[in-house]
């Protein structure tokens, strides 16, 4: 079993930041990678920012290319997600997801994150 939990949402305007968190326990499937998803009201999850436990390699959405940075602290099993520029269309929910070798997700409980023009 995998307990994720995201804090570090808020509201912010315009062009400002927030840094999000996900702190996994339980099994972390070392090897394989931690996502962010988020998801707008009216709209479907959307993937956001990947990285691998090991080695650290990242992907990015191309809506927030260059804008958001995702990193990870191995020690403390937690993840983070750097948001700069922030624009009013990153206004959603923030879900973290990890998936099992066995094709289990499984997801946090969520984060707001609201951006005012």
């Amino acid at each position: 079993q995998v307990q994720l939990v995201e804090s570090g949402g808020g509201l912010v305007q315009a062009g400002g930041s927030l840094r999000l968190s996900c702190a996994a326990s339980g099994r972390t499937f070392s090897g394989h990678a931690m996502r962010w998803f988020r998801q707008a009201p009216g709209k479907e999850r959307e993937f956001v920012a990947s990285i691998r436990w090991s080695g650290g390699s990242t992907d990015y959405a191309d809506s927030v290319k260059g804008r958001f940075t995702m990193s990870r602290d191995n020690a403390k099993n937690t993840v983070y997600l750097q948001m700069n520029s922030l624009k009013p269309e990153d206004t959603a929910v923030y879900y973290c997801n990890v998936v099992s070798p066995f094709g289990v997700a499984y997801w946090g409980q969520g984060t707001q994150v609201t951006v005012s023009s």
